[in-house]
């Protein structure tokens, strides 16, 4: 069985849609048996790679997804938002060797698609449940050194 870390951003108070999200990352992990061991909550996506490396250093959590959503303002904001969040969970799975998957919608999106990707909370977490059990299975398969 998968051990799960989650990473909610929860920016987007505007509206509920990170929490929509978490929903179906907890459910996608429910159906799959996986065990949800602990959900962290932080402000915004450019919070989420210290969170992440949190979990990802755990012995008891195989993998870890995060969620977010960063939608377009005025600015260019948004870009270095995520440009920030992806390269931060990119270094924490490599320094780690754990599966962290990106499960942040954006950037340069509206509030209407960021509602409409929702959904990729659930992605996320059968993402991390895959690769977890891939790396795990090939870990069996190698020769005992």
């Amino acid at each position: 069985m998968v051990r799960l870390g989650l990473v909610v951003s929860e920016f987007n108070k505007k509206e509920p849609l990170t929490e929509r999200m978490a929903e179906r990352a907890r459910a996608a992990a429910t159906e799959a048996n996986a065990t949800l061991v602990e959900t962290l909550t932080v402000p915004g996506s450019y919070d989420t790679p210290l969170a992440a490396d949190r979990l990802a250093r755990r012995d008891d959590i195989d993998a870890v997804a995060v969620l977010g959503a960063i939608v377009s303002g005025d600015t260019d904001h948004d870009q270095v938002i995520g440009h920030a969040a992806a390269q931060g969970l990119t270094d924490v799975s490599l320094d780690r060797d754990t599966p962290v998957t990106l499960g942040i919608t954006g950037p340069g999106m509206s509030h209407d698609e960021a509602r409409a990707r929702v959904s990729h909370g659930r992605s996320a977490v059968e993402s991390a449940i895959e690769l977890a059990e891939q790396f795990d299975a090939e870990h069996d398969e190698s020769p005992e050194q």
